[in-house]
């Protein structure tokens, strides 16, 4: 499941990305803003999100987003199993590692750009052919970073 949450910075592209999900017929839920309100707060929403990833990191999948795209990401990455990755671009989402929540910066990005970011975030299969080896190990020296706090 694909699980999605954004502030009101974030609510319009949030609700263009969900027409995308519906026209591939991808399965979402969305855990909010439901409504533009200028006082609402991103960690409500990227938490909402992040716990419901948390709960099988394996197979869910978040996309947060705020105006910076940097307090939804910081929200989330405080969840146990919970690796988001903040994408200002099409080319820096590439580069990621094994991401399962996706921030944007809905002030930064036009709707075709996030469009395209979410495509690759969710067709993106792990480990990358050619990087399984240092991939995994990285994830492993993350994983004892939670254990040890």
């Amino acid at each position: 499941m694909i699980y999605l949450g954004a502030d009101h910075r974030g609510f319009q592209l949030k609700e263009k990305i969900k027409k995308y999900l519906e026209e591939k017929g991808i399965s979402y839920k969305d855990l909010g803003a439901f409504e533009y309100n200028q006082d609402d707060d991103y960690p409500d929403f990227a938490l909402a999100a992040a716990k419901k990833v948390s709960e099988s990191p394996e197979v869910n999948r978040g996309i947060l987003l705020c105006g910076s795209g940097q307090g939804v990401n910081i929200a989330a990455n405080k969840v146990k199993n919970v690796y988001s990755f903040l994408a200002w671009n099409i080319e820096s989402i590439k580069a990621r590692e094994k991401a399962n929540v996706l921030s944007l910066p809905a002030d930064f990005l036009s709707e075709e750009e996030a469009v395209e970011i979410v495509k690759i975030f969710l067709e993106t299969k792990f480990p990358i052919k050619g990087r399984e080896e240092r991939d995994m190990r990285r994830m492993e020296k993350i994983k004892k970073i939670e254990e040890n706090d």
